[in-house]
């Protein structure tokens, strides 16, 4: 049953989101970026309505206002406080937003989709595209590796070592708006969020080791979708409830894996102070 053609599509675009999502999530739980992570995609949303409105792919109106969207935070947040220039963007982009749905009625029948995700919808004709996109995340990803990974841990050394804290962060939101175009199609605006932060911030409390945090990130956020897209095919639940769900209990089960590990190594602690020391003659 899980074989079908539409089956099949769901199940390729979901594994490309989940890699691209627990990759880019996991630099934006690092870098504390959940705020600009959460609007971009609200943003887009937006973008997709207006190219509605005018006819075209909805899928460029979601490239051109995510891109606008990270650019904008970008640029806003260098001169004040980047939670203000995120959060004046987002008002931004969902007012254009609303005045884009107010002068189209054709547009109705996509807003679900777009917001929850329609990851059992996906056509073949959106492989392609979703694949071209999530190659340049994870590429993008892959050249700027080392100098994200020491701007998000370090700063400081960073700025020493001559790396512009300013334009990683215009170069990862501008791939935070990439990852954001190829997304939302598939699980929507409201539930990107969920993907990229659920399982990112369950990896990040198993680990601290950084290469393997990424990797387990991607893991997790591929079991999470898999389990989302066969729990929704058998008991005909929306994808998007299980996607969150399972994205907090991810999160819930490291953090319980890091209190854990916390309370052996006191308790060896305790052990250790508590052993006799070596006699002294």
């Amino acid at each position: 049953m899980f074989a079908a053609g539409f089956m099949m599509n769901a199940w390729i675009a979901a594994t490309i989101v989940a890699i691209v999502a627990g990759a880019v999530g996991y630099f934006v739980v690092l870098r504390g970026s959940a705020f600009p992570a959460h609007a971009i995609p609200k943003g887009a949303f937006a973008g997709a309505a207006g190219a509605a409105l005018l006819g075209i792919n909805t899928l460029i109106g979601l490239a051109v206002f995510a891109l606008l969207g990270a650019l904008g935070i970008g640029s806003l947040g260098r001169r004040g406080r980047h939670d203000v220039a995120t959060a004046l963007g987002l008002v931004m982009m969902l007012a254009l937003g609303a005045a884009f749905l107010s002068h189209t009625t054709e547009y109705e029948p996509e807003v679900y989709s777009l917001l929850f995700g329609e990851v059992l919808g996906v056509s073949s004709s959106q492989i392609l595209p979703t694949a071209l996109l999530g190659f340049a995340c994870v590429a993008a990803i892959v050249i700027v590796y080392r100098p994200l990974l020491l701007a998000s841990i370090t700063p400081e050394v960073a700025e020493a070592k001559g790396i512009r804290a300013h334009r990683i962060e215009m170069i990862f939101l501008v791939i935070v708006a990439l990852a954001t175009a190829m997304t939302v199609p598939v699980v929507g605006a409201l539930l990107i969020f969920s993907l990229m932060i659920g399982p990112p911030a369950a990896a990040r409390s198993v680990t601290s080791r950084p290469l393997l945090a990424l990797v387990l990130s991607v893991a997790l956020a591929l079991v999470t979708v898999w389990l989302s897209i066969a729990a929704s095919y058998l008991y005909n639940w929306p994808v998007g409830f299980f996607v969150g769900v399972l994205g907090a209990l991810s999160y819930a089960c490291g953090r319980g894996w890091a209190a854990w590990q916390r309370r052996i190594r006191a308790g060896s602690a305790a052990v250790a102070a508590l052993a006799p020391g070596p006699a002294r003659g």
